[in-house]
C-alpha cells in the first residue's frame, strides 16, 4: 500500500485544524519564506524576513500565531503594523480566513470610520489588533478601555518604510504600552539594514534572518517594459498603450499609479470622460469610498485602477495582470514595490513604465541597477499618439475644470488644518509656514532638477545611457519641446486632418462644451 506523504504545511509543525483549512483554500505547499521563518517563529525566536512582493510573507506570520492562539485563546494577542488603510483591511481578511475554524476575532484601526466605533470594537476583546501607527497611537493616549497586557506577538510588515523615521513618533507611543517581553517580527518585500537597528521596537541580537537569496529584485514572470515620451505627450501615451492592450487583453486588470492625489484624480477623470471605466485610489479619498473602489476593482466591475503609492505595497489582486507607471516613483525600491502588484505567486504579468526621454534616463539607469536586469521596449503606433493629441488635451481640460469645482485643493487644505487643530497648532500660523516651505520645496526641485540634468549630461553614466543599443536610434528632436506644450506633430497636418474631419471641418476651439463632447464621443473608437 503506497504511503501518503506528509502535507508540507503540517511538515512544518503547524495543528491538524489550520493544515485541513489550508487545504481548503487551496495551498498545496509553504513558500520559501514560509518553509523558514515559521519553524523559527514558533520556536519563539524574534524574525526578519524579506522576500520578494507576492511570496506569501502574510501566511508567514500569520499561521504560527493562529497556531499559539489556538493554544492560548487571549484578548489582544497580537499586534500588527502597517502603513495603509488597505493592507490592514487585507491582512485582517486573511487572518479571518485561515483562522476560521478557531473563530478568530479580528479588529481593524486604520482611521477613515468613526474613532468611538472602533474603541468599541478594541473593547470586544479582539484577538488580533491590525493597525496604522497614527490611529492606535490616538486610541492609546485618549482613552483607558483596551490594553496589550496579554500581548505576545507584534509584527510590523512594510517594515522597510514603516521603520524609516515617518512614523517614529506613533510607533513610540505605541511601544510604551506594550509588554517587553514579546516576539517581534519584521517583514519587507526588501531588507534595510536600519531595520535590525531600530531603536523603537529593539529586537533580540540572535533573532532569525532570512532573505530570499536572488541577483534579480523582481520575479522571473514579470515582464518589465518602458515607453518613450515627452514632457507634453506622457498622457497620449498612456492612453495608446492602455488602449492597445486592452485590444489584445480585454478583461485583464490594470493597476496604473502616478505620484500624487490631484493628479490621480485629475487622471481617473480624464479617462472617465474619454469612456474608459475606471476608479481611482488615493489618500483624500474618505474609507467607504476607497473600500468601495477596491471592491469594484476586486471583483472585476471596473478593470482598472488608478492609484497613489497607497496601493503600492501589499496588496494582493492574483486578477491585476498589468501594471502601468504612469509616473514615475521618486525611487528604485518603490518601482519594486508597485510593479510587485502583478506576476504574483508564479502567475504571469506586465509592466510599462513611461519614462521622459532623455530626462528620466538616469533614474531608468538606477532602477535596472537595483533589480539588475534590463527592461525592453514596449511597441506602440507614434501616429496614434500623435492623433489623439488634440482630443486628450481637450479632455484634460475639461477634467482640471471639474476638479476647480470640486474644490479639490480646499479639501486639501482643510484636511490640513483639521490635523494642526487635534495637534493643537494654530491653523493660520501653520498654513502660512506650510506654503513657505511648497514654495522653498519647489525652488529646491527645480535647482536639483537642473543640477542633475546638467550632471547627467557630463557623467560617464548619462553618455553611456544614450549609448545605449536601445536608445541610439532614438530621434531626440521628436521629444524636444515646440512652443507650449505644442508637439511638432499638432502643428502640421498629422493630427488636424483626422480631427477637422471628424468634426465637419470645424476647429474643436469654435464648438461649445456640448459640441466638444460630441466630437469625443466620434473618436471614441479611435481611443
Amino acid at each position: 500500500m503506497q504511503r501518503k506523504e506528509a502535507n508540507p504545511f503540517q511538515i512544518l509543525g503547524l495543528r491538524p485544524w489550520l493544515v485541513k483549512q489550508l487545504t481548503k483554500l487551496g495551498l498545496k505547499g509553504a513558500t520559501p519564506i514560509q518553509q523558514k521563518c515559521i519553524p523559527a517563529i514558533l520556536a519563539g525566536q524574534d524574525c526578519i524576513g524579506a522576500a520578494k512582493t507576492g511570496s506569501g510573507k502574510t501566511f508567514a506570520f500569520a499561521l504560527p500565531i493562529l497556531e499559539r492562539l489556538s493554544e492560548e485563546p487571549v484578548s489582544h494577542f497580537a499586534l500588527v503594523l502597517t502603513p495603509t488603510h488597505e493592507l490592514a483591511y487585507q491582512i485582517s481578511e486573511q487572518f479571518l480566513v485561515a483562522g476560521q475554524a478557531m473563530g478568530v476575532r479580528v479588529c481593524v484601526v486604520s482611521g477613515g470610520t468613526d474613532q468611538m466605533v472602533e474603541s468599541q470594537k478594541l473593547m470586544q476583546r479582539p484577538h488580533i489588533v491590525v493597525a496604522m501607527p497614527g490611529r492606535l497611537a490616538d486610541h492609546l493616549t485618549g482613552c483607558d478601555t483596551f490594553s496589550f497586557d496579554n500581548l505576545k506577538y507584534l509584527v510590523v510588515d512594510e517594515a522597510d518604510r514603516m521603520l524609516n523615521g515617518d512614523f517614529d513618533e506613533s510607533l513610540a507611543i505605541i511601544e510604551r504600552c506594550l509588554p517587553k517581553t514579546r516576539q517581534n517580527l519584521f517583514f519587507s518585500a526588501t531588507m534595510k539594514d536600519f531595520i535590525k537597528e531600530s531603536s523603537i521596537f529593539p529586537i533580540a541580537r540572535d533573532c532569525f534572518e532570512w532573505s530570499q537569496d536572488s541577483d534579480v529584485a523582481t520575479v522571473d514572470t514579470l515582464d518589465q517594459r518602458y515607453l518613450l515620451c515627452a514632457d507634453y505627450d506622457r498622457d497620449m501615451v498612456l492612453i495608446e498603450a492602455l488602449r492597445k492592450y486592452r485590444e489584445e487583453n480585454e478583461n485583464a486588470n490594470v493597476m496604473i499609479f502616478t505620484n500624487t492625489k490631484k493628479y490621480c484624480q485629475l487622471l481617473s477623470m480624464t479617462l472617465k470622460n474619454m469612456d474608459i471605466d475606471n476608479v481611482c485610489l488615493h489618500g483624500f479619498m474618505r474609507q467607504k469610498e476607497r473600500v468601495a473602489a477596491l471592491s469594484r476593482f476586486k471583483s472585476n466591475q471596473i478593470r482598472t485602477l488608478i492609484a497613489t503609492d497607497v496601493a503600492a505595497r501589499g496588496l494582493d489582486i492574483p486578477s491585476v495582470e498589468l501594471v502601468m507607471n504612469h509616473m514615475l516613483p521618486r525611487t528604485p525600491k518603490e518601482y519594486i514595490h508597485r510593479v510587485g502588484r502583478t506576476a504574483r505567486a508564479g502567475r504571469k504579468g506586465m509592466s510599462i513604465s513611461i519614462f521622459r526621454f532623455p530626462r528620466d534616463l538616469e533614474l531608468l539607469g538606477a532602477i535596472e541597477e537595483e533589480i539588475n536586469t534590463k527592461l525592453t521596449e514596449h511597441p506602440i503606433d507614434q501616429r496614434m499618439v500623435e492623433r489623439i493629441f488634440m482630443q486628450v488635451n481637450v479632455t484634460r481640460r475639461e477634467s482640471e475644470m471639474q476638479l476647480d469645482n470640486n474644490d479639490f485643493d480646499e479639501r486639501a487644505q482643510n484636511y490640513r488644518r483639521k490635523t494642526w487643530i487635534m495637534e493643537g497648532k494654530d491653523p493660520d500660523q501653520m498654513e502660512a509656514l506650510y506654503r513657505k516651505k511648497q514654495k522653498d520645496k519647489l525652488k529646491e526641485i527645480r535647482r536639483k532638477r537642473k543640477l542633475q540634468q546638467a550632471e547627467s549630461a557630463a557623467s560617464e553614466e548619462g553618455k553611456a545611457l544614450l549609448q545605449d543599443e536601445r536608445f541610439k536610434s532614438v530621434d531626440s528632436a521628436r521629444f524636444e519641446k515646440k512652443g507650449k506644450g505644442r508637439s511638432k506633430a499638432t502643428q502640421g497636418d498629422t493630427t488636424t486632418k483626422p480631427l477637422k474631419r471628424l468634426n465637419k471641418g470645424k476647429p474643436i476651439a469654435q464648438k461649445g462644451k456640448a459640441n466638444i463632447k460630441k466630437s469625443m464621443g466620434n473618436l471614441k473608437r479611435d481611443v
